[in-house]
């Protein structure tokens, strides 16, 4: 038996540990040891979740003693450098609100930004290149690995990594952050826990501390409202109340979707306050003429200093017994420290004014959250662009509205005075999160749900917002005990997998359909309690081995009690359809079977996911996990409902014709109708650019089976490379183009057959161009390095058994330019050179679309930590300005691409130089929308999209990061 039962909250913030010995009631909050000034040591509740990188000789050995630093081993697992020192915790902000560029903070923000590689060096975002930098799963594991250093220096004879251990994420947390959050725990020593989503954590603590008068305390409730603002997201829960016997049942009936907006982003807006005030600001009254003339904001490092400092403020001007005002300084760097300090007063009242006007509007029940203009943007995090906490809050219970409307019962739904369905509001809300300290934005948020609601909510009491969830986590464990209450009421749901039984009688085969059947087996009957696995013994499936499969699933609301294993009708009833989930299972220890017979279980687990487990039948130590991400809203491809999952009705035609002249058997097939194929594809299937994206990939599938015979002639070759790196464009986005491209890459090495014909040259770079999103760093480095090695031989006249001068280096080029994920460094090399060739009379002007892809301040599909820097980009946009724009047709959308702004001021150019790209595309002409985009942050349409990629892109395809 564990001797306790442990919560962690891995904040934005803070990260706090709560424990209780096994066999007791009381929940205690762990002091964690720390460093709170140089050389001084002591336990606070909060550990503040932030590292800070010291500068070599700032900080001494004996400035950094922690009661564990004599362990060699421990020192390593923070990351501990003699030459650049790290130190986390109090200490570490306090260092970082003094030296700018320096501190790593919000790392859990970033685990959940998936548009920059979350694993790569990229933080302190905007640092200096001298400062050492760590990725936000290292900073994420260094915090957890603080914490258990300090516990096992408290507790040595029970260590951190053998109890009883929940850790808590947001609700809103994808699949990709939650495996991230789990990651970070394992390479901190926490290899072994449960995951508790954190407004569920802080109702437990509720729950656990009104434990001896719950039916007292819930009696009035239906519906209760967990509002949970940290300091990175905004999480939102509904909860419904129901009396069953005097007692009330807790069913979790609502979570919201993910919302980066918290208290990050209300430091940032009063920081954006101050720098317009400090002397020499962009709109200060200091320093000349000049100076006011051309504003120079804050560089990223020193506007994250100042964010600290705001940070502060922010918590003593909202305190209780707040002054009339407080002085904000932000210190200078280096020789400037002292000398270079600047000061700036900000008031209660504006302070009040920008927090709780600003995030928490008095807004009517109908608002929704719209696209502001000047939406806060920084620091490469994609923040929610409205800031109104209150919109947000009305979008979400609008989303479960019926719900909401089933559990209040008669009359929440009636007509308001205006004469539309009154929002259905919870008549109980549970506010959590640091920012809820400030007692104007908990009274403000109220109110605002309680004119909503036309009468007062009842507002559950939390008596330590910082501390609740950690609290609450351990609540929950000792309620999955029995000793605590327990939000539960199982699965709303019952859920289905649908049989393929194509096979025949007897045979059950559900993972080589792409289109769903009528019969399904039940995985999950509806109130299955969360955590408990149910083993389908009585029935054995056949699962694909190493090859793409498709998981369909069905679920049903309905009250019918089946039984796990049941096969049922699908054809009637109402029966919804979830996206399924495609991926590869792969064969263990060397298999090289095609299939294996398996069984199923299943488990739906706390942060709402049914993972379904096959269990090898000859040995069920062998598991395969597949997880169904049950609140996903919709997949991630945007197709129409029939598309989505039917085959074109001409689709086994276009095979046949495929496989004519790429099939095992060498068909007398004339060299014309090789030529003709294309045609032939596009006369049965529709135009080429109208092919949906699973009409590419099911292409692609049949003319990577017969890849082997695509050497026939040098038409063959020629054709198939074209036709495969269009229907496998632009290597990403849809389910299973991971596989599909690491098993195009497995012929790189190979190379082409016909080395001697230029237009099979063409073809193979343009394959790759296509394919290249769903490349990794090293392999396009690879490529990167194979174009190297031929543009060298060209020049130095080193003999090939074929002529260097057929291998396109046109097509070399847009290829380099498409490379998003190598280094800034290469592609400040692959830029200049660039531009070295064009200034050759005779190179091709469609050269600039390169520049301005290699110079793009928002990368297509790459991680936005590896843009070439500000200065290097500002200096090639002067030379796309010094051309005769209607000459040089790519000129204007390169100049675009340089100049777009991001929000980021680590990546944009300076307002002048941007000012000046304005003007210039307005004197073109240019479409509205590219001015726009250099003006403010907005999203590409789907012409631009296709500008930047250099082609069409598959219909129906919504790419992530564009």
């Amino acid at each position: 038996m564990k001797r306790y039962s442990v919560g962690i909250d891995l904040g934005t913030s803070n990260t706090v540990l709560a424990y209780a010995q096994a066999g007791s009631h009381e929940i205690r909050v762990f002091g964690i040891e720390q460093l709170v000034s140089p050389g001084e040591v002591a336990a606070r509740p909060l550990l503040p979740s932030v590292r800070y990188h010291a500068a070599e000789g700032e900080l001494s050995a004996a400035d950094l003693q922690l009661p564990w630093s004599a362990n060699a081993g421990q020192r390593a697992e923070h990351g501990q450098d003699a030459a650049q020192p790290v130190v986390v915790g109090r200490l570490a902000r306090l260092l970082g609100a003094q030296v700018p560029g320096r501190l790593v903070a919000s790392a859990k923000s970033w685990l959940s930004h998936a548009s920059v590689d979350r694993v790569a060096p990229i933080l302190p975002w905007g640092a200096p290149d001298e400062v050492r930098k760590v990725s936000p799963l290292e900073a994420s594991a260094s915090y957890l690995a603080h914490v258990r250093a300090a516990w096992n220096q408290q507790f040595p004879d029970a260590p951190l990594e053998q109890q009883d251990v929940v850790l808590t994420v947001p609700a809103s947390f994808d699949e990709g952050a939650r495996a991230l959050t789990v990651e970070a725990a394992r390479l901190a020593g926490l290899a072994s826990l449960r995951l508790l989503e954190e407004p569920q954590a802080a109702f437990y603590d509720w729950l656990f501390h009104h434990r001896e008068r719950l039916a007292g305390e819930l009696a009035n409730t239906r519906l209760v409202l967990i509002c949970d603002v940290g300091g990175g997201t905004t999480d939102l829960t509904l909860i419904e109340v129901a009396l069953h016997d005097g007692e009330p049942r807790l069913t979790r009936i609502g979570v919201g979707n993910h919302l980066m907006l918290g208290g990050d982003n209300m430091d940032l807006a009063l920081a954006h306050l101050v720098e317009a005030r400090l002397p020499g600001g962009p709109s200060g009254s200091g320093g000349s003429s000049a100076d006011r003339q051309a504003p120079q904001r804050l560089s990223a490092a020193s506007l994250s200093q100042l964010v600290e400092r705001c940070r502060g403020a922010k918590e003593q001007l909202l305190g209780a017994q707040a002054p009339e005002s407080a002085s904000i300084t932000l210190l200078g760097a280096g020789s400037k420290l002292i000398g270079g300090a600047r000061t700036a007063q900000v008031t209660r009242d504006e302070v009040e004014r920008i927090i709780v006007d600003g995030f928490f509007p008095k807004v009517a029940a109908h608002e929704r959250p719209g696209r502001l203009r000047g939406a806060i943007v920084e620091f490469g995090l994609p923040y929610a662009t409205d800031a109104a906490v209150t919109r947000h809050i009305a979008a979400f219970l609008d989303r479960f509205a019926a719900q909401s409307g089933k559990a209040l019962g008669a009359g929440s739904g009636s007509p308001d005075a205006g004469g539309e369905t009154a929002l259905p509001v919870p008549d109980t809300l549970l506010l959590n999160g640091g920012v809820f300290r400030a007692e104007a934005l908990s009274r403000r948020l109220a109110e605002t749900l309680g004119n909503w609601r036309g009468a007062p909510l009842n507002v559950l009491h939390n008596d330590n917002p910082d501390v609740a969830v950690a609290r609450g986590a351990v609540a929950y464990s000792l309620a999955r005990a029995g000793v605590a209450p327990k939000i539960g009421g199982g699965s709303p749901r019952s859920y289905f997998l649908v049989l393929d039984e194509a096979g025949g009688d007897g045979e059950q085969n559900p993972t080589q359909s792409t289109a769903p059947a009528q019969r399904g087996i039940c995985l999950l009957p509806r109130g299955t309690e969360e955590g408990h696995e149910i083993l389908i013994a009585e029935r054995t499936f056949a699962l694909r081995l190493g090859h793409p499969v498709q998981f369909h699933l069905v679920s049903s609301s309905a009250d019918t009690a089946y039984q796990p294993g049941e096969l049922i009708d699908l054809s009637g009833g109402d029966f919804v359809r979830l996206p399924p989930i495609a991926t590869v299972v792969q064969p263990r220890d060397g298999q090289s079977a095609r299939e294996t017979a398996v069984r199923i279980a299943t488990t739906l687990t706390e942060v709402g996911t049914l993972d379904v487990h096959c269990l090898a039948l000859d040995d069920p130590a062998q598991r395969w996990r597949l997880e169904f991400q049950l609140r996903r809203d919709a997949a991630q491809v945007d197709l129409p409902a029939d598309a989505a999952h039917e085959r074109h009705p001409a689709l086994d035609r276009a095979i046949e014709l495929i496989d004519r002249c790429f099939g095992s058997r060498a068909q007398n097939v004339d060299p014309k109708e090789i030529k003709r194929l294309r045609a032939q594809l596009e006369h049965l299937l529709g135009p080429r650019d109208s092919w949906n994206s699973a009409l590419l990939r099911e292409l692609f599938g049949a003319l990577w089976e017969r890849a082997r015979r695509r050497r026939r002639t040098a038409d063959h070759e020629r054709l198939w490379l074209n036709l495969a790196g269009y229907c496998v464009r632009p290597g990403f986005g849809y389910p299973l183009d991971e596989w599909r491209v690491e098993q195009l890459w497995s012929l790189f090495d190979d190379g082409i057959q016909y080395v001697n014909d230029s237009q099979v040259w063409s073809e193979w770079w343009t394959l790759w161009r296509r394919a290249a999103g769903g490349l990794g760093e090293d392999e396009q480095l690879r490529v990167l390095d194979a174009m190297d090695y031929l543009q060298k031989a060209a020049q130095s006249r080193h003999k090939l058994p074929f002529d260097v001068a057929k291998t396109g280096f046109a097509d070399m080029v847009r290829l380099s330019a498409s490379l998003e994920r190598i280094p800034a460094e290469r592609k400040i090399e692959l830029g200049e050179a660039v531009l070295t060739r064009l200034k050759k009379p005779a190179e091709n002007h469609q050269s600039w679309w390169a520049v301005g892809r290699i110079g793009a301040r928002q990368p297509f599909y790459g991680s936005a930590h590896s843009v070439v820097p500000p200065a290097t980009a500002a200096q090639w946009l002067d030379a796309i300005l010094k051309l005769d724009w209607k000459k040089v047709d790519p000129a204007a959308f390169a100049a675009v691409q340089i100049a777009r702004m991001t929000g980021d001021r680590s990546r944009d150019l300076p307002e002048d130089v941007r000012a000046a790209v304005v003007r210039r595309l307005d004197a073109a002409n240019a479409p509205r929308a590219w001015i726009m985009m250099v003006k403010e942050t907005v999203a590409l349409d789907n012409a631009d999209e296709g500008r930047v990629f250099g082609e069409s892109l598959p219909a129906g395809l919504k790419l992530i990061g564009a």
